[in-house]
């Protein structure tokens, strides 16, 4: 039996496979920020000792960079108190004589979509999450591309506007992640018709106490044919586009896979990118890659954890 971990900023997922990859158990948290990364590693542990028998193998995503050669955290966005831990060691004392594999969550999630998700079948596999950052991971021939330490494929992090000596710039995840679109339809809120559906949306999810993730109803909206809800789909399209297309410039990969909840947007979303990219890519690499939306949805993380020890890396 091996034990798959994904360790994010809001919630914590731990399930085993058996010797094919397959989930046979699952178990999923939220996370408490407050109760820092001593909270998460002790709701690990417990999980651990319910488990029916000791797991031969660990693979974990982890949402922040990491030292995949050490399984050392760098640090945490989110949560507190990860910075420096030693992950592997750790979780080899819980389980010792274990195998512990440690990942950043989007290198994972990029394996489990290129050899069980909607990637199967291509040789080279870039995978981009949207989600409250933005991520990437490149797959070639079913393997994980790393470069040197401590990271690779940060696509979030590419400069859409450099910064200057009295302006701070502008990246693609300050952009295009699921907070900065989220404050994008905030900040429009005012300026739309009362009859918008995005704003009708919003302000219905406010009225039941329900704030922020004010992206989920861009999908919604832009089916009851919101033109604001068209706008920014096609906005996010053509940044998430003009990130992709150094990813093709540099890499030229076979498929472009879009996870994270923007992704959720689906078709609209996928048919943006689709669209503009080209526009951003040189002639003589023509047409660009095939986009495609990510298919194992909440498991990407889980089942790329669990393929990190099932076929060796």
């Amino acid at each position: 039996m091996n034990l798959g971990i994904e360790i994010g900023g809001t919630k914590l997922q731990l399930v085993t496979g058996d010797i094919t990859g397959q989930i046979t158990q699952r178990f999923r948290f939220m996370i408490d920020p407050s109760q820092g990364a001593d909270g998460i590693l002790s709701q690990i542990a417990t999980t651990i000792r319910q488990l029916p028998e000791p797991p031969q193998s660990i693979g974990v995503g982890f949402g922040g960079p990491v030292n995949w050669q050490t399984g050392q955290i760098a640090t945490s966005h989110q949560i507190a108190g990860w910075a420096g831990f030693e992950l592997a060691n750790w979780l080899q004392e819980q389980i010792p004589g274990a195998t512990v594999r440690i990942e950043n969550d989007a290198n994972v999630a990029a394996l489990g979509e290129a050899r069980r998700g909607v990637a199967t079948g291509f040789k080279r596999v870039f995978y981009v999450t949207l989600g409250s950052g933005v991520g990437g991971g490149m797959i070639v021939d079913n393997q994980l591309y790393h470069g040197a330490l401590p990271g690779e494929a940060e696509i979030g992090h590419l400069w859409l506007v450099p910064p200057g000596d009295s302006t701070p710039g502008q990246t693609v995840e300050q952009t295009i992640s699921g907070w900065a679109v989220d404050q994008q339809i905030r900040d429009l809120l005012p300026q739309l018709p009362d009859d918008s559906a995005l704003k009708l949306a919003v302000q219905q999810a406010h009225a039941n106490g329900s704030v922020g993730k004010e992206a989920r109803f861009l999908h919604p909206a832009y089916e009851a044919s919101d033109p604001v809800a068209r706008m920014l789909i096609e906005q996010i399209g053509s940044v998430a586009a003009l990130g992709l297309s150094h990813v093709v410039h540099l890499f030229h990969p076979d498929a472009i896979v879009l996870g994270g909840g923007i992704s959720l947007i689906g078709e609209p979303l996928r048919a943006a990118i689709r669209q503009a990219l080209p526009r951003f890519v040189m002639k003589s690499f023509q047409p660009p890659p095939i986009v495609l939306l990510a298919k194992l949805g909440e498991d990407a993380v889980p089942v790329g954890a669990l393929e990190l020890v099932t076929t060796p890396i």
